[in-house]
Parts: structure tokens; sequence; C-alpha cells
């Protein structure tokens, strides 16, 4: 079994974050839940996040169309909270055809796959795109407000697949926590495990036909995969003009020193 998964039936690329090391401490076990899409949970994997996950808060990262086309089930106990990182408009992309792709459709991704690369919206600036867009900023500003504010339960927290909008989440909460580097980076390549076989022969195929690294890099991230340089970017970027991830929570996000360390006394052991 993939470390720290979490089985649920229906549900993809479901973990928890409990057990890290960060900050010299652990990251406590069955509070921080990172998932993909819920839509398709079972009633089994409702009963678990209920009974005996104690799911009370369910933060969702999709869009409003993602949202309303394929609706979070009812956890029994649980608020859901819809926090859009990003939406249509927000791409560059908008006025050539975006608009009427239903990303979550399998045969659109391929069309929002030519669409996005071509255009050079599907890059290693994606993630960065995500935290410093004005929607972006204050779906993580929230998501911060959530991680201090709830007072009971676990929280998780999701987009589609779970690995970009969600990604991005894990990476920020696991850098105010304390995790290092290696950690972050690790804990968000674990999605390549869960997608093993599929991306195996996406790679095989794609050598095949001569695509290059960058755009099989794309075909990834569109189809439920994650690549390293992505998010090394993105923590580049970061770097550069914050000294790093927490300097992003404390200039960006209004994250500070007493709201770390009130993150650290609640979910570190």
């Amino acid at each position: 079994m993939i470390e720290n998964t979490v089985i649920l039936p229906g549900v993809s690329n479901a973990r928890e974050l409990g057990g890290y090391p960060a900050g010299g401490k652990h990251i406590k076990k069955g509070l921080l839940f990172r998932t993909g899409r819920l839509d398709n949970a079972s009633p089994e994997a409702l009963r678990m996040l209920d009974e005996e996950y104690h799911v009370h808060t369910v933060i969702d990262f999709r869009m409003e169309q993602e949202r309303k086309n394929y609706p979070d089930p009812d956890i029994p106990g649980a608020v859901n909270t819809g926090l859009s990182v990003i939406e249509k408009e927000d791409f560059s992309v908008a006025d050539k055809g975006f608009s009427e792709i239903d990303i979550s459709s399998v045969t659109d991704r391929m069309v929002l796959f030519d669409l996005l690369f071509k255009s050079g919206v599907l890059s290693t600036e994606t993630y960065v795109m995500f935290l410093l867009g004005k929607r972006g900023l204050e779906a993580y500003h929230s998501f911060f407000n959530v991680l201090l504010e709830v007072e009971s339960g676990a929280v998780l927290w999701h987009c589609t697949d779970g690995k970009d909008r969600t990604g991005c989440a894990a990476m920020l909460l696991l850098s105010a926590l304390g995790a290092d580097r290696k950690t972050i980076l690790y804990d968000y390549m674990l999605t390549n495990e869960f997608n093993r076989e599929m991306l195996d022969y996406l790679k095989e195929t794609a050598q095949k036909s001569g695509m290059s690294r960058e755009k099989l890099e794309a075909l990834y991230f569109i189809n439920g995969g994650v690549a390293e340089s992505y998010m090394l970017r993105t923590l580049e970027v970061l770097d550069e003009r914050y000294g790093g991830a927490v300097g992003y929570l404390r200039e960006e996000l209004s994250i500070g020193d007493n709201e770390i360390k009130l993150l650290r006394e609640k979910y570190l052991e």
C-alpha cells in the first residue's frame, strides 16, 4: 500500500498528511486529509469519513462549474465550503473555446490539453498562476483561516484530481508546519503512484512518438499525474519573491508568526 493512503471506495488520490516530520515534530494523524473529487464516493466511503475519520470540514477548491456539475455528497456533520482557486475566465485562452470545455470529461481533457499547451498556459508556471492570482490568494487565505478556526474533527480538502489546487494547498500547509522540501516533494509526487499504470502507458506512447519532455509533463498534468518540475518551479518562484513559502504566507496571505505557531500547536505532536 502507498504510504499515507486512505482507502475510500470511489475516491481517488486519497491520503493524509499525518505522520510526516515537520518542525522537529510529526504531523498528528487523522486530522488532515487530501483527496480527489468526492462525487463518486460510495456509501461506505461516506460512512468512513463520518464515523472513522471524523471529517467535520470539507474544502472544495474546484471551479464553480465543477461543483455544480459534480456536487460533493453530504457527509453527516460536516460543513462544506467552496473556494475556487481559479475559474475559466481567469485563463488567457478563455475567448478561444475554453469556456465550452467540460474539464471533468475525459474526451474534453484532450481538447483542453491541446488548447492549453499550445497557448503556453499549461507549463511550469501553472501553479504560480494559482498562487498569485486574485482568486487563488483569496482561496488559500480562507483555507488557512479554516484550519486555524476549526474546533473539532478532521479537515479534508480536494479538487478534481486532488493533485494541483489541492497539492498547492498541501505544499503551503506542510511549509507552515515546518516540513522540509524533501517531504513536500515526496507528498506531491505520491499522486503518480496512485496512477502508475496509466502514466507508464503515457510515457511509453510519448517516447514512441518522439514527444518532448515538456509536452509529456503537460500530458501527465492533464491526465491525473504530476511533474516534479512544476512544483520545483513554484518553490523557486516563492524563494525568489518571498524567501520561501512561509514568506509568501506572511506577505500574501497574512499568516504571521502567531498563526504559524497556532497551526503547529494544533497539528503537530
